[in-house]
């Protein structure tokens, strides 16, 4: 019982960490390909300083790490696998059908599949 509590612990302490939108679309954004913190600036329409903070905090965490080159700081995810839990969360999301509709769902199943984004 006490290895159950552990474990149950430490994927809360995941679920927690991933739980803010913008990390979230970080972590898909970093799916395919190492980023520096521009160009997610850019892809996500999100200021630097708040990029910069999600990022640090992923890192804290051991969720990306950081690769320098140059002047140039660039991210990749340590385990991919993390962003393949977020696109079946996305399955989950359709069996409750929020406000969010089948075609926002399907979307973002689309873009974070690597798929094209409309």
């Amino acid at each position: 019982m006490p290895n159950r509590m552990l474990v149950a612990k430490e994927l809360a302490d995941i679920f927690k960490l991933i739980a803010h939108p913008d990390r979230v679309r970080l972590i898909e954004e970093l799916r395919q390909e190492e980023k520096d913190v521009n160009t997610l600036c850019s892809s996500l329409d999100l200021p630097g300083p708040r990029v910069s903070q999600h990022l640090s905090l992923l890192r804290a965490h051991r969720l990306v790490e950081e690769r320098r080159d140059g002047r140039h700081h660039y991210y990749s995810l340590v385990q991919p696998e993390i962003a393949e839990w977020i696109v079946e969360g996305l399955t989950f999301l359709e069996g409750r059908l929020t406000s969010l509709g089948e075609h926002s769902i399907e979307d973002a199943r689309r873009l974070w599949s690597g798929g094209a984004a409309e």
